[in-house]
């Protein structure tokens, strides 16, 4: 099976260039693959599935529904920016939704995926917050408010979240080695794809004797775009800029 992997893209009506560079994708490259994977931050904030009918959210839905519907199989993961999405959004979209971690056998590798944001365990804070979004009681008790008060408060946070980030030491946003290291072990995987960092590279690790890699998807900001593209013949990036 031909897969493409991708992360990262922040989907949003600000930024017209990254959105037409994701059409392009899906109505060319992506419709050779047999399975399209979206490992988080599609988009650059998703308030819940009750915004579906909002313009900008209704033609990135019709666009990856039309890809399924000509039988690409699609799958979501959700990410920091987006994990609101809920199975509305899955059924209108038309396609499956992934738990975050999970292992599946890629070109006879087997493979964890993850958005990459539970790796970055140097950030106590962060993970403190990823913790209290995630869970469901308190997912519910946000989604019971209305669309534009939880729009607003998303605002606020995002905002929070970049003053933040500039005094944060970069070293702590990016994943911790021992992390990665005990997923391996633990999931007893071969091969590592994730996103969150917006770092793209490939990075081996030597683990009881065996080479275990690690691919980090690129973000699509203004200007950039890429994919990883794999199957039996081998693994590599498409630039799609």
């Amino acid at each position: 099976m031909s897969e493409l992997f991708i992360s990262d893209l922040h989907l949003a009506p600000a930024e017209p260039g990254t959105v037409q560079t994701f059409l392009d994708f899906l109505a060319g490259p992506a419709r050779r693959a047999e399975r399209l994977t979206i490992l988080g931050d599609l988009f650059d904030y998703w308030a819940g599935d009750d915004d579906l009918a909002d313009p900008f959210n209704a033609r990135i839905v019709a666009a990856l529904r039309t890809l399924s519907d000509r039988g690409v199989r699609l799958e979501f993961m959700a990410g920091n920016r987006d994990f609101l999405v809920g199975e509305d959004f899955a059924h209108a979209a038309g396609l499956t939704l992934l738990p975050d971690p999970c292992v599946r056998d890629i070109a006879g590798v087997k493979t964890l995926l993850t958005h990459g944001d539970a790796l970055c365990t140097d950030d106590v804070d962060y993970q403190r917050f990823r913790a209290q979004v995630r869970d469901p009681a308190w997912r519910a008790a946000f989604l019971a408010r209305p669309l534009a008060d939880r729009k607003r408060e998303i605002e606020t946070l995002r905002m929070m979240s970049e003053t933040e980030k500039r005094h944060k030491p970069a070293e702590i946003m990016d994943v911790n080695a021992d992390a990665v290291t005990a997923w391996f072990v633990e999931h007893r995987a071969e091969a590592l794809i994730h996103g969150h960092t917006h770092r793209q590279g490939r990075h081996e690790y030597v683990l009881n004797g065996k080479i275990c890699t690690r691919w980090v998807l690129g973000d699509w900001h203004p200007g950039r775009g890429n994919a990883l593209f794999c199957e039996p013949a081998g693994w590599r990036w498409l630039d799609l800029r």
